[in-house]
């Protein structure tokens, strides 16, 4: 029971019985519009045919006598009519359309006047028209007929009137071309059905295959076969459902990969928190042991040094703590850019001055290179101090001793452009697309200092991410490495925050 239900359940047959349903309907709809329009069709063929009978009956006889009808005479004539065309019936009507006599087989009528609106309209068109009229034997019924005015020497006396169909006749006519009809159309019916249907059942087995195998390859992505994809046949809205799946399915894949990156990176993260938190710790640790157990027999300078030396531990973890503040908001878009107008080139300059000590302490030539016309920068500066601050940093960092930094600003159409060069090792093609990701350690270099989280350059990043900047880097082994980045111009119509200054 439950294959047979899962049989008729399926799309393929919901469909085909429903289009068959459709078929079956449409086709008795046409059956009986067929026969509808063929019966009025024979009626109308009828009428054409025989729209003389009533003017020859009017012409050839003399209906009136003294201005009354001519009983005998007429009734031989209707006689001798229905002997010839047994299907008709003659009625005499006046002026009004009183029936003034008449012959029909059963010799019963139910209405004495017939209305004239039609017989009139019958005249006028000479039959040329198809016009139905009253049958005065089945008044609720309305029969072809023909009609002709009667004259008695010139004088308009009434009306001949002939059924052309009478109700027997009319009724066996109805019958017998009724069931030819539907002889005929039952058997073009049942072509017209049997052929469509083995041609719709073809082509619905056709489309739902495609289906099912578009349901296959998405069961198969279900169950784990992250790899599998629909293979597009058409250009129909399949082709496209399965462009959109495969979209679809590549997204989730990248997703995917990107979540295990995360995973991996925030993995990185919690063991390079570890060491780099725990070091300076234990270092702190240390130190203020040896102070606490010790502190009688250390002298002076001894406690001086290791002072010293738990301050740049404390700084370590500062600056450590801040940049992993500073990230987490860059990067949950909590922290916007405040921009202004001002002059990067006082901004250059002050960089430069609280980097020089750093630079000469390992003997590196720190110049600046830039106009003090520049027009004024549109910008964070904050945000742009740390930038430059961060990359600086790093450029010292990974410059060797007796080398050159340089800082240079130049004017390109609506855009300052900002360049760090240095004189470094510079960076290995395998870990240029990676130095702005985050906790990143760069292997420039033989620099044995290599501490930090590598967060300094994603932070760089994420400032000129908010800003809508690129940035790009340029290096070459034993030559350098060049970062840069263009800053816009101010305008006047750019916005501007509104600060109060003492």
């Amino acid at each position: 029971m439950k294959k047979q239900n899962r049989f008729f359940s399926s799309l393929y047959w919901k469909i085909g019985i429903t289009f068959l349903a459709v078929l079956i309907l449409l086709s008795a709809v046409y059956l009986y519009i067929a026969m509808f329009t063929a019966e009025m069709y024979f009626q109308e063929a009828n009428q054409r045919l025989n729209a003389e009978i009533a003017p020859h009956i009017a012409s050839e006889n003399r209906a009136f006598i003294d201005g009354k009808a001519n009983e005998q005479i007429l009734k031989n004539v209707f006689h001798d009519v229905m002997i010839i065309n047994p299907s008709i019936e003659v009625y005499l009507l006046d002026t009004e359309g009183k029936i003034l006599t008449f012959y029909a087989p059963d010799k019963k009528i139910k209405v004495e006047r017939i209305p004239l609106e039609h017989v009139k309209e019958f005249i006028k068109t000479g039959g040329e028209e198809f016009v139905l009229g009253i049958d005065p034997k089945n008044p609720g019924t309305e029969k072809v007929f023909s009609a002709a005015p009667v004259y008695e020497e010139g004088k308009f006396r009434g009306y001949i009137y002939v059924i052309l169909a009478s109700e027997e006749y009319e009724s066996n006519m109805q019958f017998l071309f009724g069931s030819y009809i539907l002889r005929l159309g039952l058997r073009s019916m049942s072509i017209t059905l049997a052929s469509a249907v083995v041609i719709s059942l073809i082509a619905l087995a056709f489309i739902v295959g495609n289906i099912r195998r578009i349901v296959a390859v998405i069961r198969d992505f279900k169950n784990g076969n992250l790899s599998t994809r629909i293979k597009k046949k058409s250009k129909d809205e399949l082709g496209e459902f399965a462009d959109s799946f495969n979209e679809m399915a590549d997204t989730i894949v990248q997703n995917m990969e990107d979540l295990k990156t995360m995973d991996n990176l925030r993995r990185e993260l919690v063991a390079n928190v570890s060491h780099d938190l725990r070091t300076p710790l234990a270092t702190i640790q240390g130190y203020l042991e040896t102070i606490l157990i010790k502190a009688d027999s250390l002298s002076e300078e001894e406690k001086k040094k290791y002072l010293q030396t738990i301050f740049k531990s404390t700084e370590r973890l500062r600056k450590l703590v801040e940049e992993l503040f500073e990230l987490s908001k860059l990067e949950a878009r909590e922290k916007k850019p405040q921009k202004e107008p001002f002059s990067i080139a006082e901004l250059i300059q002050d960089v430069h001055q609280k980097n020089l000590i750093l630079a000469e302490a390992k003997k590196i030539e720190l110049k600046t290179n830039f106009s003090y016309d520049l027009p004024m920068a549109y910008a964070d500066i904050g945000m742009m101090e740390r930038v430059i601050q961060n990359l600086l940093e790093n450029a010292i960092k990974y410059t060797f001793e007796g080398g050159k930094i340089d800082l240079k600003l130049t004017k390109e159409k609506e855009h300052i452009v900002v360049s760090i060069q240095d004189s470094g090792e510079g960076i290995v093609d395998s870990e240029l697309p990676h130095i702005f990701d985050r906790y990143n350690r760069s292997k420039r270099g033989n620099i044995k200092n290599n501490d930090g989280l590598g967060l300094g350059l994603a932070i760089v990043k994420k400032i000129l991410e908010v800003h809508n900047i690129e940035i790009n880097v340029e290096s070459k082994k034993n030559i350098g490495t060049t970062f840069s980045f263009k800053v816009p111009v101010y305008k006047k119509s750019s916005p501007v925050k509104t600060m109060q200054y003492s």
